[in-house]
């Protein structure tokens, strides 16, 4: 095929995928003017897709969160008068600014107001412990912090020109604090909403690595716009004026995203500042949500509370539950689907390519562990060590391809490289029936009794099993097999099952040098704020 007949095609895939999401429709002659003057002068960056929504539909709302709701109007106002103070606080374009809240309005009005600037927004992970948020701050040099009061503590030592409180208690959220830091409400209240010149330069978006093995990388997300958007929905029928629950991180690339899809379909998000999985199911209902944005564990949680919770929120409004950040185990997305409809869509990526494959529900229901299939634009190679492919079936390192990978970490360095496609740090194989599936970390494989094991297989494995909730498995040394695995497992509430009894159920499935040395039962597994488990803390647990 021709260079200029796969610009054709993948042309007439973008025009489809954009009318069926409801991007591209009917306009009266002064909105088109209007969002088109925007797009020519501020790009398709967040400053000028927000603007574009305020444009088109001032009235309708955006955002909801624990204080209520804002229209699009009203968000392009307030993030005009909060752009007017960081300004006056000395933000100039190319300066950088942290934001460190949790999913709330000020997280959304923040981002949109320091783009508007031309300035880079770096995004701080809220579960960060001291250590790390250190190092991240020296490395990064914000000009300013934007944070929820709550984390006040955690930054008290850090050396910031300046502090903004996002999120605070209390009935007067304008007011500064007693040591005099200003508040987001009392910028906005105070500023002025005369438009804004657009800035001279793109701004970066910074996104941290989840920092599972160290000090978190920041990762400069490029500003996917409409060729994102199309990657995703080619995959993922979300539609134009959707109410969407996302509950995952905002920080983090799978909240980002969407975020970033809701300036091309105006879709109203509805946010809580925490989890909780019955507050969820509540949000989803009243709030009327047709997608939901979630991380696994958030689905285990809301699959463990129990029949008659479940059953008095059966959801009829939710279309699209869009899951990503890790794996989807055992058979979660059949015990979901079986529960709430043929509604669950799973991405796999990170943070440095973004998405590389979605399974949908006819996916999940065929082969509940693949990855799925290629989103449009999206090339996938499976390589050997020596950046070679590998035979059509076989397991090799996975490199991919597409708009939305990173250049490089702030820091310096990179993934891996291969003609243009990026490592993602996986390990993987095509099946034959074309589907991708996901081993595990190239990191994380052992060798035991001469044969690769990879902690994915016999988490799996011991997730099938009827008393056993969630599991993670390291490798540790082993005199008989060289390595060997040891799980840690959570039990479902009032269920038991032994050790024993655990290793013959691994037995029974898989072969014997895949059973786990040892098996370790925990009340709960060290997770991270995006939902992942730290394995390093497991594998610097004393043995049993």
């Amino acid at each position: 095929m021709s260079a200029l007949t796969t610009k054709v095609s993948d042309a007439g895939v973008s025009l489809r995928v954009l009318r069926r999401s409801g991007i591209i429709r009917p306009y009266s002659p002064k909105v088109l003017a209007g969002m088109l003057g925007t797009l020519r002068t501020w790009g398709t960056t967040p400053a000028g897709g927000f603007k574009t929504l305020a444009l088109r539909a001032p009235d309708e709302v955006g955002v909801v969160d624990e204080l209520g709701s804002l229209t699009w109007g009203e968000l392009h106002r307030r993030t005009t008068r909060l752009a007017r103070a960081l300004r006056d606080l000395g933000v100039r374009e190319g300066d950088g600014v942290a934001i460190m809240c949790r999913n709330h309005r000020g997280f959304v009005e923040s981002s949109i107001a320091v783009n508007k600037l031309g300035a880079d927004v770096l995004y701080l992970n809220t579960a960060f412990a001291g250590p790390q948020l250190a190092d991240v701050l020296e490395r990064e040099q914000p000009r300013v912090v934007v944070h929820d009061e709550e984390f006040s503590e955690l930054l008290a030592g850090a050396d910031l020109d300046h502090r903004v409180l996002a999120w605070v208690e209390g009935d007067d959220r304008a007011a500064p604090r007693a040591d005099g830091t200003p508040t987001l409400e009392g910028l906005v209240a105070a500023g002025s909403d005369d438009e804004l010149d657009p800035p001279t330069r793109t701004p970066r978006t910074i996104i941290l690595t989840s920092g599972t093995t160290g000090t978190p990388k920041g990762a400069p997300r490029p500003q996917g716009g409409v060729p994102a958007a199309v990657s995703l929905l080619s995959r993922m029928p979300l539609r134009s004026g959707w109410r969407c629950h996302i509950a995952a991180p905002l920080f983090h690339t799978w909240g980002f995203a969407h975020y970033q899809l809701a300036m091309l379909l105006g879709t109203t998000m509805v946010l809580r500042r925490k989890f909780d999985p019955a507050a969820a199911l509540e949000v989803v209902e009243s709030e009327r949500c047709d997608s939901i944005v979630v991380i696994p564990v958030m689905l285990q949680r809301i699959l463990a509370l129990g029949d008659d919770v479940l059953d008095a929120h059966p959801l009829p409004t939710l279309q699209v539950v869009a899951s990503s950040g890790s794996a989807l185990p055992g058979d979660l997305a059949l015990t979901w689907m079986d529960r709430f409809g043929e509604n669950l869509y799973s991405t796999y990526g990170s943070t440095e390519i973004a998405w590389a494959s979605i399974a949908d529900p006819e996916d999940l229901r065929a082969a509940p562990s693949s990855a799925g299939r290629l989103p449009h634009a999206t090339v996938v190679r499976i390589l050997d060590e020596q950046g070679r492919p590998v035979p059509d079936g076989e397991a090799g390192r996975i490199f991919v391809g597409n708009d939305l990978q990173i250049e490089g970490y702030t820091g310096g360095g990179s993934k891996e490289m291969v003609d243009g496609l990026m490592s993602s740090g996986d390990v993987g194989r095509f099946g034959p029936d074309g589907r991708l599936y996901v081993e595990g970390r190239d990191d994380e494989m052992i060798v035991s009794g001469g044969e690769n094991v990879f902690p994915r297989e016999v988490e799996d494995c011991l997730s099938r099993h009827e008393a056993v909730v969630e599991v993670a498995a390291v490798g540790v040394d082993d005199d008989d097999y060289g390595r060997r695995l040891r799980a840690f497992v959570v039990l479902e509430s009032g269920a038991s099952a032994d050790e024993d009894t655990l290793k013959a159920w691994v037995k029974e499935n898989l072969a014997r040098y895949k059973v786990p040395r040892e098996i370790v039962f925990l009340d709960e597994l060290p997770r991270n704020a995006t939902g992942k488990v730290l394995k390093r803390e497991l594998k610097e647990a004393p043995e049993a």
